[in-house]
């Protein structure tokens, strides 16, 4: 983490679970463990069903909730899909876009991604990015360029000053739900890759100022390892987000 010249951020992805009833005590439950702990950002993104109960049962905490995924178009004949000015009236101050599940399970494509991005954007959202390469990438050795066409084309049409309220979150796909972690290392430079291709479009400054988390399987117990490299500016946690003690100990290392 760089504390200097960018905000650390802990992110929880819920994915499809958590009931309304659940949601609420999760909620309760990891509000005495957070409070007071203001050298991160804390963020639960929860299934839509959810973000009503959540944001009812997060007011007044630190902890701000988000959505897990937006569509581009303001409206229309979308049947299950949800509005970026849906989420804002509901009270989400967060969106997750481009996640690989919604690549891998639901047809997302770079283009589509970019489109959620400025919508969510223009909407006034808060934009956490998810960009990762799978396994056969990794071992032709194209990691860098992967990551930096995603980077590239999701960012397509949005401006410096909109980059403000944008997190990217490098989940390389072969670590995610596996149990498989990148090494420090690899987090630390895959999180860098991204940072440099933010750096060809804005700037080194405004890369540099990019909160870039590292959204592969981190948990208790190896938060503090991988909060440690320099590029890496905070989580994006799916399973350990969970369980409000473990939640709260990856909020703790980033203390």
């Amino acid at each position: 983490m760089n504390k200097r010249t960018r905000r650390t951020v802990i992110a929880g992805n819920w994915k499809m679970n958590m009931t309304p009833d659940q949601a609420k005590k999760a909620i309760e439950d990891l509000r005495p463990l957070v409070k007071g702990k203001g050298r991160c950002d804390i963020v639960l993104c929860v299934p839509a069903i959810d973000i009503p109960a959540a944001v009812k049962a997060a007011k007044g905490s630190r902890i701000k909730i988000g959505a897990e995924n937006v569509h581009f178009e303001p409206k229309g004949a979308y049947t299950g899909e949800i509005s970026a000015d849906m989420l804002v009236s509901s009270g989400v101050e967060y969106v997750i876009v481009g996640h690989s599940e919604r690549r891998q399970y639901f047809g997302e494509t770079d283009e589509t991604v970019n489109k959620r991005v400025k919508a969510a954007l223009n909407a006034g959202l808060k934009v956490i990015l998810c960009v990762g390469e799978v396994l056969a990438q990794r071992d032709l050795g194209i990691t860098k360029e992967v990551l930096s066409m995603q980077t590239k084309i999701a960012l397509s049409g949005v401006t410096e000053d909109q980059l403000k309220n944008l997190i990217i979150a490098y989940e390389p796909v072969w670590a995610i739900g596996t149990g498989r972690v990148a090494t420090p290392d690899q987090a630390d430079e895959g999180n860098g890759f991204v940072r440099a291709a933010v750096a060809e479009l804005y700037g080194k400054k405004a890369a540099e100022a990019l909160t870039v988390q590292y959204g592969g399987s981190m948990n208790e117990k190896n938060a503090a390892e991988l909060l440690a490299r320099v590029n890496v500016d905070g989580g994006l946690i799916g399973g350990a987000s969970l369980v409000a003690e473990k939640f709260a100990a990856i909020v703790d290392a980033a203390q």
